[in-house]
């Protein structure tokens, strides 16, 4: 990666702040907004098949359009971990070692 994560967190918060959006930077609206662009990135896959959702990126048009509703959905949790004071990695860590131990590996056969 070019960018770590929270270099690309400090540049959504001077843009916005550029803007001076950070009043409509609320948590609500910006889970709000993270909600339509997931849904926006659903809408590509919305009546493909499962061989033509796994092939999606082979389509150059279509390529574009997956990492743009990629982009749109981590700026904005990004933009809401940084209003809300979360650590982004820290939060992910902390539910991986928590699924770790609800959904232990099961033996082999089982």
């Amino acid at each position: 990666m070019t960018e770590d994560l929270y270099a690309l967190q400090r540049r959504l918060t001077a843009f916005a702040a550029a803007r001076r959006w950070q009043p409509y930077h609320t948590p609500k609206n910006l889970a709000a907004a993270l909600s339509v662009e997931a849904s926006e990135l659903l809408e590509i896959f919305q009546w493909l098949t499962p061989e033509e959702a796994a092939a999606v990126m082979a389509d150059d048009g279509k390529a574009h359009r997956v990492k743009d509703e990629v982009a749109d959905v981590l700026a904005y949790l990004l933009q809401f971990c940084d209003v809300l004071g979360i650590d982004p990695l820290e939060a992910l860590s902390a539910k991986i070692d928590r699924n770790e131990l609800r959904f232990p590996v099961s033996g082999e056969g089982d």
